[in-house]
């Protein structure tokens, strides 16, 4: 596949993608090697008698090979299902009937939407029930299959608006990372099904701040369109493979990815430490692929032509105008956030509807993941944000 009979490649583009993936790491590439050159040796030779280093060595190579499906801590049942998505209902018994619900809607980029109940005592949904936001749901993005890679945006908000209504028809929505942009576009469309909406970590507009992965993506438009994002869904059997978000996330950041398993051979006696990186790989590395055909739109419409922040995006014949939402809005941006930078999500402040004395923003410490499982924004940020909307609620 080409894009012309003497235009550029396939293999070209990938290698334009390649190069900046490399270009975002090279700053790290000392870093890492300082990292490798005296880790390994005091991992390994540190106090630790010569006929224990195979057993340690042994140890450490099997706990990062078994990785383990993630799991959901919380109570929860699921109420509404299709063929891409559950509907979990986390309220206790005790809930308020009277509340208005909360609907959260987790990232889709090639994991499960496990992140938002993290681990017990680092979960953003029980940091929500702590607020007294207890009538409480969310939608579990489920693995793209065969069967589901036709999949497109107008089935994601479908099945939205079912389970808004089947929660009473009106609802606090939260959107974290794609499931940011994805409730904003609901909100755009369906301004009387949300209460408040709060975003987190959501690119609104797509071309703002410094973003590796927005840049490439818009290079890569530029000389290819689509073709290369075609291919890859091609080779995935009409599918995004979740596999390769996960190469590009660890592409960007390799510092991060080799000090994790530094750590890991370091501490492989520590029952503690090695619960901790369980948790995190079991989750990390357990990915799940996007449906295609909802892949591929978002690219165009929302990565390469950033028609959303521009007013211009058009869905089943409706435009979703930013300024029909008029609700309050809670906005929580990482201060390092390589992904999602801040003024990628608080450019939805100017953009919608919203007074400005309802609009509440808010600058986490850390990066992307960590607003939605970092102990420092689920302490100090969510509790703040959420406080505020059950104080309307």
């Amino acid at each position: 596949m080409t894009t012309g009979e003497s235009g550029p490649t396939i293999t070209d583009a990938m290698q334009h993608l390649t190069a900046y993936n490399a270009a975002a790491g090279a700053r790290s590439i000392a870093e890492v090697t300082r990292a490798a050159g005296t880790a390994w040796v005091d991992a390994l030779t540190g106090a630790v008698p010569p006929a224990g280093l195979a057993t340690r060595g042994l140890l450490w190579w099997t706990t990062m090979a078994d990785r383990r499906a993630p799991q959901w801590h919380l109570p929860n049942e699921i109420v509404l299902t299709t063929a891409f998505a559950h509907l979990r209902d986390f309220s206790p018994a005790t809930a308020d009937p009277d509340l208005i619900p909360t609907l959260v809607l987790p990232p889709q980029a090639g994991h499960s939407s496990h992140v938002i109940d993290f681990a017990p005592g680092q979960s953003q949904l029980e940091t929500i029930a702590a607020a007294g936001l207890d009538r409480l749901y969310a939608l579990e993005w489920r693995p793209a299959t065969t069967a589901t890679r036709g999949v497109t945006i107008t089935d994601y908000l479908d099945v939205i608006d079912r389970s808004i209504r089947r929660m009473g028809g009106r609802a606090n929505l939260v959107g974290d990372c794609q499931g940011g942009w994805l409730a904003a576009i609901y909100a755009a469309l369906h301004p009387e099904r949300v209460h408040t909406l709060t975003l987190a970590g959501a690119p609104i507009d797509f071309h703002a701040g410094e973003s590796v992965i927005a840049s490439s993506t818009r290079a890569l438009g530029g000389l290819f369109g689509l073709a290369p994002y075609r291919a890859i869904v091609a080779l995935g059997g009409g599918n995004m493979p979740g596999s390769a978000p996960l190469a590009n996330f660890i592409a960007i950041q390799p510092q991060s990815e080799i000090g994790r398993q530094l750590d890991l051979l370091n501490n492989i006696t520590d029952d503690a430490h090695v619960a901790r990186y369980r948790v995190f790989e079991d989750w990390f590395k357990h990915t799940q692929d996007i449906p295609g055909a909802f892949y591929l739109w978002l690219v165009e419409h929302l990565f390469q032509r950033n028609e959303l922040i521009a007013g211009d995006l058009v869905i089943a014949g409706r435009r979703a105008d930013l300024r029909a939402i008029t609700c309050p809005l809670f906005l929580l941006a990482g201060s390092t956030d390589h992904i999602t930078p801040p003024a990628q999500l608080f450019a939805a402040a100017a953009a919608v509807g919203t007074p400005g004395e309802l609009v509440t923003q808010r600058t986490a410490t850390g990066g992307h993941l960590g607003l939605f499982m970092g102990h420092n924004a689920l302490a100090e940020d969510w509790p703040v944000l959420m406080a505020g909307v059950y104080a309307l609620s």
